[in-house]
């Protein structure tokens, strides 16, 4: 049999996209068919992901932001959620190679989430192809991938700073977006965005899940500990908008919202 970590390693490092996605989907078929056992009999590799030559990688404050009025403008929009979603498949991926000794329900939930932003990478990355760019012709910046390296030695700081951080902060966005692209006409990326923000919920909620699983291993109070967390490493991120009711769908706690909604201002 496969080691899953190897294959889940191997879909990680790829630089090309097509073979990125292809690999992603043969990981989570192998898994679903029990081809795959969990030997672990190599060293952790340094926390990095394949990522193609382009987009040119930049500053979060060089990234431009353009109006949704013109093609242009919202190609520079999708490519920047296309972006979002290529880095969440290599996050995904990555909770599954970097994280060791978990359930099996664990690795088969982030597999799943790695195939499901993988298709939302495709179908955004359709509608900029029907706008007359590619993933790749605007800048971009690596954020995302910054966090992965921060939480790459503890699950729990994981699940806490990417699902309950940055992957919630899509939930409390996404409609206001939503609107914005209804306003101009543009029921193409209105209709992807409403189906990433159902998937992106469960995604939320699977880190809930194992974030309160990690906290019971070691004996700590969820809510107390993601407060904490928030207020040492990632106060200044929380901001308003907060979508109390996808949040709470999401597995957020009246305590923890009520944290959010003061930090947040």
């Amino acid at each position: 049999m496969s080691s899953l970590y190897e294959l889940a390693h191997e879909a990680l490092a790829q630089r090309d996209i097509k073979t990125k996605l292809e690999a992603t989907h043969e990981l989570e078929r192998a898994w679903l068919a029990g081809e795959l056992d969990r030997t672990d009999d190599k060293a952790l590799l340094p926390c990095d992901a394949g990522r193609p030559a382009r987009p040119e990688r930049v500053n979060p404050t060089a990234v431009p932001r353009r109006g949704l009025g013109t093609d242009e403008g919202r190609a520079a929009f999708i490519h920047a959620l296309a972006h979002i979603e290529f880095n969440a498949i290599n996050l995904a991926l990555d909770a599954v190679y970097r994280f060791r000794d978990l359930p099996d329900e664990y690795y088969g939930d982030w597999i799943r989430v790695a195939r499901e932003e993988a298709e939302h990478y495709v179908l955004l990355r359709g509608r900029l192809v029907e706008l007359g760019h590619d993933y790749g012709d605007f800048p971009a910046h690596g954020g995302l991938w910054d966090m992965a390296r921060r939480t790459a030695d503890d699950v729990l700081m994981r699940m806490a700073l990417v699902p309950r951080l940055l992957e919630a902060r899509g939930l409390d966005v996404t409609p206001g977006m939503i609107k914005r692209l209804e306003s101009v006409g543009d029921d193409k990326t209105v209709e992807i965005l409403e189906l990433i923000y159902r998937e992106e919920l469960g995604h939320v909620e699977i880190g809930t899940r194992w974030f309160n699983f990690a906290c019971e291993q070691r004996e700590l109070d969820p809510q107390q500990t993601y407060i904490s967390i928030i207020e040492s490493h990632a106060s200044e991120r929380i901001r308003k908008p907060i979508n109390i009711d996808a949040r709470r769908k999401a597995g957020f706690t009246d305590t923890e919202l009520a944290f959010l909604d003061k930090t947040s201002g």
